[in-house]
Formats: C-alpha cells, sequence, structure tokens
C-alpha cells in the first residue's frame, strides 16, 4: 500500500455505488471534525464492476460475480447496521445496476483541474445523489445537474466524458489500485498503511496518528 500522495491527507480508494464507501466517509467526516489539524482527502477511484465491465466499457449484468441473492440481503443488513449506527440517511436499495465510470471519471477531471473544495462538494454530492435521492449518477444528464447544483459549469461533464485520455487515466487508477493491493473498497490508507471497510473514526485516529 502507498503512502498518502500529499502531506496532511489520507488516501482513500472508493467506488461510488459502494454503500459502505459512502458509510466509511461519514465516519472519515467525524474523525475529520475532531482533528486540530486539517487531514484532506485523496481520492483514488476504483472499480467494483471491474469482472463484468466489457472492452467498451458497458456492463455485462449476465457475468456470474459470486454475489447472489443471499449476498445483497447481507449486505443490506450490514448497511442497515452501520446507518443506524452513523445516524446517515440513505436509501437501502443496493446500487446494483449503476455504473459509476462516467461518476468517477468526471469527479477525477475535476480533481484534476479545480480546487480541492469544489472538487470535495463535487464529491460529496455524488455520494448523496445516489445514496439519499437515488439517483443514476451514471447518466450524463444527472450529472451534469449534479455539478451545477455544486457550482461547477455542467460543460466540465461534456469535457470529462468526451476525453478518451482522462478515460484511459482512470482506468490506470483502477489497474493500481489492484497492484497495490486493493481488493476492497472503502480502503483508507495513510503512510503504508492501511484499514478496510467503514470502520469507525477511532480506527482511523488509530491508522493516522498511531494511537
Amino acid at each position: 500500500m502507498t503512502e498518502s500522495d500529499t502531506a496532511g491527507s489520507i488516501t482513500v480508494y472508493s467506488d461510488y455505488v459502494c454503500p459502505f464507501c459512502y458509510l466509511g466517509r461519514e465516519s472519515l467526516r467525524r474523525y475529520q471534525d475532531d482533528r486540530d489539524d486539517d487531514l484532506d482527502i485523496d481520492w483514488h477511484p476504483f472499480d467494483l464492476r471491474a469482472g463484468k465491465r466489457n472492452p467498451d466499457d458497458s456492463i455485462d449484468h449476465s457475468v456470474d460475480d459470486g454475489k447472489d441473492e443471499d449476498y445483497y440481503e447481507q449486505a443490506k443488513e450490514n448497511v442497515r447496521r452501520l446507518q443506524e449506527k452513523y445516524g446517515v440517511e440513505m436509501d437501502l436499495d443496493i446500487a446494483r445496476d449503476v455504473d459509476s465510470l462516467p461518476a468517477q471519471i468526471v469527479s477525477y477531471h475535476v480533481k484534476q483541474t479545480h480546487d480541492y473544495d469544489e472538487w470535495l462538494a463535487l464529491d460529496e454530492a455524488l455520494f448523496a445523489a445516489l445514496w439519499q435521492d437515488g439517483r443514476d449518477i451514471g447518466d450524463a444528464a444527472v450529472l451534469r445537474d449534479v455539478a451545477e447544483d455544486v457550482g461547477i459549469d455542467s460543460d466540465v461533464v461534456e469535457t470529462a466524458l468526451a476525453d478518451d485520455r482522462l478515460r484511459a487515466d482512470v482506468h490506470d487508477l483502477f489497474d493500481r489500485a489492484r497492484r497495490e493491493g486493493v481488493t476492497g473498497v472503502p480502503t483508507f490508507a495513510y503512510d503504508g498503511y492501511a484499514a478496510r471497510g467503514a470502520v469507525p473514526p477511532e480506527q482511523l485516529e488509530r491508522l493516522v496518528e498511531g494511537v
């Protein structure tokens, strides 16, 4: 696991369609709020749909990934438990058919071209659009709306989605995450150490501060 790329930041590997990533971010927010020093998020995209993704980036939902109805029912139960623990409002329907790749491409583009606070606002709004409002963040029109809602020109969405080099860069980041040993999300990494899952704030504190 690599160190955070930026001083004063924690690397977070995540995918917007992962409910535990949404819950893990709430845990991280609580930890950040209790810190005296700022701790920014160095977001690193991860593709939960990689095993079903076709060469043209579409998703083949007929591919058996070993996740049956029992798996999803257990996942929902775990989400409910953490939702109650963290006091998070969210739609408990697991977003099984949503493709987050367009959202990740747009988010990565904004991360590279805008300031941190603008990216963070978009990042949080993408999670909320899916997990609170039940919107399809794989749809370009939805992405334009989300961008505009946080003060980002909607043209940014079109620019990002039309950029083949940017798309390839995001795929390279997916591959990099796997090379670094990331097998599930969320994964929080700091100074060569990592914590996986929607871990509580005190575990994030131990990861970063060693206490």
